[in-house]
């Protein structure tokens, strides 16, 4: 028998992937510069399916990549740069070391440096791939711009970050494209609607915090210089689209108010533009002014798509305009205690205006003493000076009228009053869920019905069921003590007991009922002729339902009991 030898482990599956020092090696890169590539590149490590055989018949831990991954590398432009790089940094420490200054200048001056625009690209050819994979970007981005300047990552990388998440709220703000917000433990979680997309992106709270000891801050800078060029190029994009200046300038009106501002030399010039730019208090500046608007076209139904569809469409849209607007003709008035930059872009968003105290921050655009003034958020239980020409109010008010798309009543909110639990927008109940009865009274409000209809309506109901329960008992107490008398009566007499036989009536069929009943009936024939596998697959979708329902009901139970227990108290109280 003739030809060569076929050893082991190098064909099959033990060919496709290579170890993480091996593919260093091949890259002639050091680990750092390897984790940042990967990272750049979008390369992950990938678990064979046969690990003993993959790593010659050893059993220990080792990271394995895809050989194609790692020869794809082996073209990146950005692996020299690394390499100049680290020449760079040996040569100005050998600069420092023989005290040359006036090379170390000269080294700085020629520092080597690298774009990911190319990377950006490669990774997200249409821009609709970018904004579907915005999410993180903005998550990460909006967590650096609150970092303090602790020396765990570049002032330069934070104050980029702070610029480009302004300039993306002031793109929400103009396009009227936030849909859902929610106040959760970890932060504060936004959603918009940007060209038919939904993005999602949390955002701490403005607390001081310190860095924890566990985390890698050099992996987390690497995603966000991706994280910031992508944002760069998506917000450019958005921009343009909106024909709005970029980088961002406020307008003609809001500029010459800024220079009013700027007498009192509050800052330099170019901080107190930027801090002005980030208050959220101001419009933009336009390329196309916004007087010249397009002719709306009239829309016709697609092909294939029906009238009803349209219909709903129509009407989907109608209630998103009306949500848009919910706080036009409002104007705001935050107190120092309230989280203002939150609240200013929430107000802004749906149409409000919105000002603070100028010593709070830059950008304040009336005072107080306003008369116009409709609303005053306040978190506190109460207030030295009230206007009677306007809403006090508590903060959760805006988040809650923003998350019904209505706005609410706001004696629910008023000073020291104890709110209503703040629901998560993000919550969609199904069949068979507990839905609590201040969605429910929410869900009522936004059919039309007036506030307290409900709970009103509930309690006649109860108040006429137990009216009709005690004059039923009466009812049938009084027959009965008839009767008693009767039979008495007749006993005494010695006659005999009468028995009275009334006509019967022939039962019409409830041709709805024998519908249903022929429906459950097919129903359980279809079960009968499933197969053991969908059978089985059936009960255990039937079981998790059954689940739910009683989930539902316990929970549905408790609430019964604690408002009980809550009108007991009231009850008690009032006599």
């Amino acid at each position: 028998m003739g030809g060569l030898q076929k050893k082991k482990y190098e064909r099959g599956s033990a060919t496709n992937y290579i170890t993480r020092n091996r593919a260093r090696k091949k890259l002639m890169l050091s680990l750092p510069d390897f984790r940042r590539l990967c990272i750049l590149k979008g390369i992950y490590p990938h678990e064979p399916k046969h690990k003993k055989k993959v790593n010659k018949g050893s059993t220990a831990p080792r990271t394995f990549y895809l050989l194609k991954d790692i020869r794809f590398l082996l073209h990146e432009p950005i692996v020299s740069k690394f390499r100049e790089y680290k020449i760079f940094v040996r040569k100005l420490r050998r600069a420092y070391g023989k005290t040359e200054w006036s090379a170390v200048e000269r080294l700085k001056e020629n520092k080597p440096a690298y774009k990911l625009d190319h990377i950006v690209k490669e990774r997200y050819p249409t821009f609709i791939d970018a904004l579907r994979d915005i999410d993180d970007a903005l998550c990460m981005c909006f967590l650096f711009s609150t970092f303090a300047r602790t020396g765990k990552c570049h002032v330069q990388t934070i104050q980029l970050c702070r610029r480009l998440t302004v300039e993306w709220m002031n793109y929400v703000i103009v396009s009227r494209s936030l849909r859902k917000v929610f106040l959760s433990i970890k932060g504060i979680y936004y959603q918009a609607e940007v060209m038919g997309q939904l993005i999602t992106w949390l955002v701490p709270y403005q607390f001081s915090h310190d860095h924890p000891t566990d985390v890698d801050y050099r992996v987390m800078a690497t995603f966000t210089e991706l994280y910031t060029t992508l944002l760069g190029f998506v917000n450019f994009r958005l921009y343009q689209s909106l024909n709005l200046v970029y980088p961002p300038k406020l307008d003609s009106k809001a500029e010459s108010e800024l220079k009013e501002d700027d007498d009192e030399d509050y800052a330099m010039n170019s901080e107190s533009y930027t801090e002005k730019l980030s208050a959220l208090s101001s419009s933009l500046a336009r390329v196309v002014s916004s007087e010249e608007e397009d002719a709306k076209l009239d829309e016709f139904p697609d092909e294939g798509e029906d009238m009803e569809k349209m219909e709903a469409r129509e009407k989907e849209q109608k209630l998103l305009e009306t949500q848009k607007k919910i706080f036009e003709g409002l104007k705001f008035f935050i107190n120092r205690e309230v989280p203002r930059e939150s609240l200013a872009f929430v107000i802004r968003c749906f149409g409000g205006q919105v000002s603070w105290d100028k010593s709070v921050c830059i950008g304040s655009t009336y005072d107080v003493t306003d008369e116009t003034i409709t609303h005053q958020i306040v978190d506190r239980p109460n207030v030295d000076k009230q206007y009677m020409n306007r809403y006090y109010i508590q903060p959760q008010w805006v988040y809650d009228c923003v998350n019904a798309k209505m706005g609410l009543p706001v004696e629910d909110y008023f000073l020291g009053v104890t709110l209503p639990p703040h629901l998560s927008p993000f919550v969609e109940e199904k069949e068979g869920d507990y839905v609590p009865p201040e969605k429910l009274k929410i869900m009522a409000l936004q059919r039309g019905e007036k506030p307290g209809q409900q709970d009103e309506e509930e309690e006649e109901e109860e108040e006429d069921e137990n009216e009709e329960e005690e004059d039923d008992e009466e009812d049938e107490d009084e027959a009965e003590e008839k009767n008693l008398k009767k039979m008495e009566e007749q006993r005494s007499q010695g006659k005999s007991l009468q028995v009275k036989v009334t006509p019967g009536k022939v039962k019409v069929e409830n041709p709805a009922r024998l519908e249903q009943e022929e429906k459950a009936e097919e129903k359980r024939l279809a079960i009968m002729m499933m197969k053991k596998k969908e059978k089985y697959l059936y009960d255990k979708i039937m079981f998790g339902k059954k689940r739910k329902v009683r989930e539902g009901n316990k929970l549905a139970a408790k609430r019964k009991a604690h408002d009980d227990a809550e009108k007991a108290k009231k009850k008690k109280a009032r006599k």
